[in-house]
């Protein structure tokens, strides 16, 4: 797959720096390796890590295309929340990655998805991702869905793209959030630095929107729910954080040190998930309980409250 650039505004910067933002989806070491093997061309001719920019260079950049390894069938237990010939929402357990990536190639749901489901997964993301349409975090519990054909992966991506799926997240975040509701509407992209981490202040956000209500205050800490307007990585987890109430076991985004013992990341729960069905044409609405961590959690906070 071919890229190409026409540098404007960014003379005399590095090469490696300059791909590093403007294609996000690539490390500035994947970068540098292509440099190194001369699939990265300036007018024409390769170039070094270290070439600086000029006005109206013309940047080609080569990706070879990735080899998709082969995916196993697990089989491993799903609490089903819904299930038809078209779509399957599965209640997402803490520490279980959605899809096979480098580092988690089994115990992923969409292992367990091909046991259950056998050949009825939508093919359109290939191996990697047969059937998924979004994702939530490792670390976030809750409500996924997932398509069985084309037919249904393209209706649902659609409405993901529309913004009229309605997702609406259980969170508990550091702080006593003053107001009842709010909005929070900033722009969320590749963080400028850390490259494993989303921001506010990326150079190429895309707008996100987050909605939030107060549901219970706990002094130091507060019960809120989330309702998503857009739908961007880690979008809740940034968002709560910019304005100063980042989520409870989130190290990422908040304090490096959790408060308490033995609380697996970000306290963020995929409650409610409502879409229109491929189908049927009707509304339809699932709703996942909070996980056991998070009701303990917060009969812990109702109780030190007192």
């Amino acid at each position: 797959m071919n890229r190409f650039f026409t540098v404007e505004n960014d003379e005399g910067v590095r090469i490696d720096k300059y791909l590093s933002l403007e294609m996000p989806d690539l490390s500035r070491s994947h970068i540098q390796k292509l440099i190194k093997d001369n699939l990265i061309e300036v007018n024409g001719k390769p170039v070094k890590a270290n070439y600086r920019l000029c006005f109206d260079d013309s940047i080609k950049v080569t990706v070879p295309e990735l080899k998709e390894p082969e995916i196993a069938a697990e089989d491993i237990p799903l609490d089903i929340l819904y299930e038809d010939e078209d779509i399957i929402i599965v209640n997402k357990p803490k520490g279980m990655v959605v899809h096979p990536a480098p580092g988690h190639y089994s115990g992923t749901l969409v292992n367990a998805l091909m046991f259950h489901c056998g050949d009825n997964l939508s093919g359109i993301n290939g191996v990697i991702r047969p059937g998924i349409v979004h994702r939530i975090d490792m670390d976030t519990t809750g409500s996924l869905i997932v398509c069985k054909n084309d037919s249904a992966h393209q209706s649902l991506s659609e409405q993901l793209k529309e913004h009229s799926i309605r997702r609406i997240y259980a969170a508990i975040v550091h702080g006593n959030i003053k107001e009842e509701q709010g909005t929070v509407d900033a722009p969320i992209g590749r963080h400028p630095t850390d490259r494993k981490k989303m921001s506010t202040k990326a150079k190429n956000a895309r707008r996100a929107v987050t909605h939030y209500k107060v549901l219970e205050r706990f002094g130091d800490y507060t019960y809120i729910q989330c309702e998503l307007e857009t739908g961007r990585t880690h979008q809740i987890r940034v968002h709560m954080s910019s304005i100063g109430h980042p989520l409870l076991g989130d190290t990422v985004y908040g304090p490096a040190k959790c408060p308490f013992k033995g609380l697996q990341g970000q306290t963020l729960h995929a409650r409610t998930l409502g879409i229109v069905h491929p189908r049927t044409g009707e509304y339809l609405e699932v709703e996942a309980p909070l996980p056991a961590y998070f009701v303990k959690l917060l009969e812990r906070l109702r109780k030190n409250n007192l």
